[in-house]
């Protein structure tokens, strides 16, 4: 297997979040390789959105730095960093009716100039992420009438096109039955495979057991642990951040986390 020698997708370095005088996050230290999978866990109110657009490069940090692909973020020019990484924001408002298809063509924004017209080439990759999500006859329909899980993943499949090397989700679970939810956790494991990095907020502890490689779980004072699953997931650790006793059941190969 040929190795990636280029730099983490993501890092943080002594890195300080805060929300008014409360802190997200103190000097916080991890690296995201490429093929990692990692988790941010906590409770409502804990500061996982801030975190993620934090890293995103679309808000200031307290303290400390964020390297997107080895650099701070106002090392890339302009624009560039969206080749680089692509957010997926807990909703998407439509403020003007469009087709399916032109909505997910925006995520070839990064790659045209200020008065280029999307492509074949363009199309395709479009149609091409669009079928992955379960939308391939969808192309011509209005977004205005979408379900409410069909908008979610018209917004996945959107992201796809843009084909960063880094994928920031905030809760991309919403709205998704069991069926799409597992259909879209194997699709970012799938890309993560192949050299991505993947950070996501999600609220299903045992979906994060099943795809996460790594995990930072925040305890919503500022504090958080970082690591592989298997050694941040455990009862004692996961009951002090959500407020409330867990057990672990062994199903199988699998351990399931359950209200004590």
């Amino acid at each position: 297997m040929k190795m990636d020698v280029r730099p983490p997708v993501l890092a943080t370095e002594h890195l300080t979040v805060q929300v008014g005088r409360r802190d997200v996050v103190r000097a916080l230290n991890f690296t995201l390789q490429p093929g990692d999978t990692l988790v941010i866990l906590g409770r409502n109110g804990a500061g996982k959105t801030t975190l993620l657009h934090t890293l995103a490069g679309l808000r200031d940090a307290a303290a400390g730095t964020v390297l997107l692909s080895g650099q701070p973020y106002a090392a890339w020019p302009r624009g560039h960093e969206a080749c680089l990484r692509g957010l997926l924001a807990q909703s998407q408002p439509d403020f003007f009716s469009a087709t399916v298809l032109e909505t997910a063509l925006v995520g070839r924004h990064p790659y045209l100039g200020r008065w280029d017209w999307e492509g074949p080439e363009d199309e395709a990759i479009a149609l091409a992420a669009l079928a992955s999500m379960g939308l391939g006859d969808f192309a011509e329909r209005q977004v205005p009438t979408l379900s409410g899980g069909e908008r979610q993943r018209l917004a996945i499949a959107t992201l796809l096109v843009q084909r960063p090397r880094l994928y920031l989700l905030d809760e991309p679970l919403a709205h998704l039955d069991l069926h799409h939810e597992v259909a879209v956790l194997d699709h970012f494991r799938a890309l993560a495979a192949t050299g991505a990095g993947v950070a996501m907020v999600l609220h299903d502890i045992n979906l994060t057991a099943r795809y996460a490689s790594h995990v930072l779980l925040l305890d919503g004072e500022g504090g958080h642990i970082f690591g592989p699953a298997a050694e941040v997931l455990t009862t004692e650790r996961l009951s002090a951040a959500f407020g409330h006793p867990l057990r672990a059941v062994a199903d199988g190969t699998a351990t399931l986390f359950v209200p004590a």
